[in-house]
């Protein structure tokens, strides 16, 4: 390893740049750090109002500590505070002198190696931990102190800029939720298709269509619906040839046969066939006589923490449902199965959908109420134009899914392979005038015993 390093660069164990700390502080004079305020991701911690513990390790500015239990065993953060008082599950790490602030913490915390030398190096079953030896027994290549300074200001601007693209790329998938959300809104309330009414204002419901629909006027609160006049607002049961369930009671299952989905089983955009249940042919035929689901179909999770969510089926494959979902098939004379299925995942038909559910201590979904549903139905010409827009939003949100996780991975590599340019001598230049590493190293060996002996006569005077 040394020989790949830097000219004045050298190689040193922790246990040879920093003390172990094990001063133990006063009760209630300092702020308390435990190890569950430190965040993993960021490496940073939060105070919590608690005052200092008794028994509790004293850390000072500049200190490193490092978690040795789990589950935040290698959590790892710099103090930044004059003084804390910590928990004995962390490591209090207190360089010689040989380091720069903050040089040791932005080797460790992100290290793999040493998180894994960390996991190899415990002992107990049911709570396993690392020593305090084990913490200081790995080695880090050491440049000169001037340029160790010069590497932790560049890592600071160039990780800031890390986190900074991490927490814009972090809003982006609520953004695009929003965008998909609107889309389902202008679809449903005809505002997505405005243009293509003006050039089509031709096409309207044939007047037995609208005589079918409107038959149900006094059942929808028409009133208060904003949509185009020549949309219709109709009840379910008039757009959907069936409106049913799966079946209440469990079947028998076998180990293979035809597939048995539950609520479990509903997805956003696709149905689960991974952990399925099974059912008998003969059963299966007996149970499609009343719910028999097909490609096109509309199912709804009607119980559940998912009550609401709604699924278009897209596969042809024979299966059946268990009662936990409702099952919508829609008429192909006034509706197009999409349009069904954006109306209900749109924000206010789920809304809508959830407001049908029972106020027990679980919701459900009944299939008397949702035959009343109200929902807006366009003339079949304006629902394709609607389909087709959609579909094509969809897949730009899609495809703007793709490219966000590629830039988060993408990002995500930036922080280990900027420390590892940082530590091989590669992220700023390196100046020949500079004190060797091995200089410095020697000079702490030979003043450490010296060092030690004025602070134990030091803290002998404070503390008589």
């Amino acid at each position: 390893m040394s020989d790949e390093l830097p000219k004045g660069w050298a190689v040193a164990s922790i246990s040879e740049l920093c003390d172990v700390v094990k001063e133990k502080g006063r009760e209630g004079v300092v702020p308390y750090l435990e190890i569950g305020n430190v965040d993993i991701a960021s490496k940073c911690y939060v105070l919590a109002d608690k005052p200092s513990v008794k028994g509790g390790r004293v850390a000072r500015k500049d200190d490193v500590l490092v978690s040795k239990v789990r589950p935040t065993r290698g959590a790892i953060t710099w103090i930044r505070e004059n003084e804390l008082q910590v928990s004995s599950a962390f490591t209090v790490l207190r360089s010689k002198g040989a380091l720069a602030e903050k040089c040791l913490w932005q080797f460790l915390a992100w290290n793999r190696n040493y998180l894994n030398h960390l996991g190899e190096n415990c002992t107990g079953t049911m709570y396993p931990t690392t020593s305090d030896e084990a913490v200081v027994d790995f080695q880090m290549p050491l440049p000169p102190l001037s340029e160790q300074r010069q590497i932790v200001a560049k890592l600071e601007t160039l990780l800031g800029k890390v986190d900074a693209s991490q927490q814009r790329l972090a809003k982006m998938p609520v953004l695009l939720k929003r965008f998909r959300q609107s889309v389902l809104a202008a679809a449903c309330s005809g505002r997505l298709t405005a243009d293509w009414r003006e050039e089509n204002s031709t096409e309207e419901h044939s007047e037995a269509t609208r005589k079918t629909l409107l038959d149900a006027g006094n059942e929808v609160e028409v009133g208060l619906h904003d949509t185009p006049d020549s949309w219709v607002w109709t009840s379910l049961d008039r757009v959907c040839s069936k409106i049913t369930d799966g079946e209440h009671l469990t079947p028998p299952v076998t180990e293979r046969g035809v597939p048995l989905l539950s609520a479990k089983d509903v997805r956003d955009n696709h149905l689960d066939f991974s952990d399925t249940k099974f059912v008998t042919e003969e059963f299966a035929k007996k149970s499609r006589t009343r719910c028999n689901p097909e490609q096109g179909d509309i199912l709804v999770v009607s119980r559940g923490a998912t009550v609401g969510r709604t699924c278009r089926v897209q596969v042809a494959g024979v299966f059946c449902l268990m009662g936990s979902v409702l099952l919508f098939k829609p008429d192909g004379r006034y509706v197009l199965p999409q349009m069904i299925e954006f109306c209900f995942k749109s924000q206010s038909g789920l809304a809508a959908l959830i407001a049908t559910s029972s106020s027990t201590a679980q919701q459900a979904i009944y299939i008397k109420d949702m035959r009343s549903f109200a929902l807006p139905i366009p003339p079949l010409p304006e629902q394709q134009e609607i389909v087709r827009r959609v579909e094509g939003l969809f897949a730009l949100a899609d495809q703007l899914e793709m490219r966000l996780a590629q830039a988060r991975g993408q990002v995500c590599k930036l922080t280990p392979s900027l420390l590892a340019r940082a530590f091989a001598g590669k992220l700023v230049p390196q100046d020949p005038n500079d004190e060797p590493t091995s200089a410095l190293l020697e000079r702490i060996r030979k003043e450490g015993p010296r060092i030690a002996r004025m602070t134990r006569m030091k803290k002998g005077k404070e503390n008589p």
